[in-house]
């Protein structure tokens, strides 16, 4: 058992820091992990987005499109604590690790769409087709849990570009 939470430990992101501590930094937070990826494989090969947030305050971002001979963007860096609780309170106010995945449209050539979370104790793992807008959401046979994943998911692409593009400005300001 050790060494297979060792062995999880090391995927999520290597060395493991202290966590992040509660808003007047007392005790430590429970253990945080975000994975997000949407893709499909289609005309100009495997196209993707995919970022995480690793415990120890890693994260991720990979975003590969051929589509004009464009290339592989790949980035890493390491954010602070209150960047790690930002996006807890982002998970834990869209009361996602409520819901189950289970009546959403299954993965198809369009694409599809995953989300893990571990907070905590609580860890889920949610998969889904590609989602075009509020109608393919409103058509689906679970709209309300599906609603509420397709504003997360908005949400946490936001707050993850707005990230990128602060950590890494190619053009000086001027």
């Amino acid at each position: 058992e050790r060494e297979r939470e060792r062995e999880r430990e090391r995927a999520r992101g290597g060395e493991r820091r202290e966590g992040p501590r509660d808003k007047d930094g007392g005790k430590e937070m429970e253990e945080f992990y975000l994975r997000y990826y949407v893709g499909h494989k289609g005309r100009f090969g495997h196209e993707f987005l995919e970022f995480e947030f690793h415990p120890n305050g890693k994260m991720r971002y990979a975003n590969n499109s051929h589509y004009k001979n464009e290339t592989m963007i790949r980035k890493e860096a390491f954010v602070q604590d209150g960047v790690l609780l930002e996006l807890r309170r982002i998970i834990e106010d869209s009361e996602i690790l409520k819901e189950d995945d289970k009546k959403w449209p299954e993965p198809d050539v369009v694409g599809k769409q995953e989300l893990e979370v571990v907070l905590g104790k609580e860890h889920i793992s949610l998969c889904t087709s590609k989602i075009g807008s509020l109608l393919d959401v409103a058509e689906s046979k679970d709209p309300d849990g599906l609603k509420i994943f397709y504003y997360l998911v908005q949400d946490l692409k936001c707050f993850v570009f707005s990230l990128i593009s602060l950590h890494f400005k190619i053009k000086p300001i001027g």
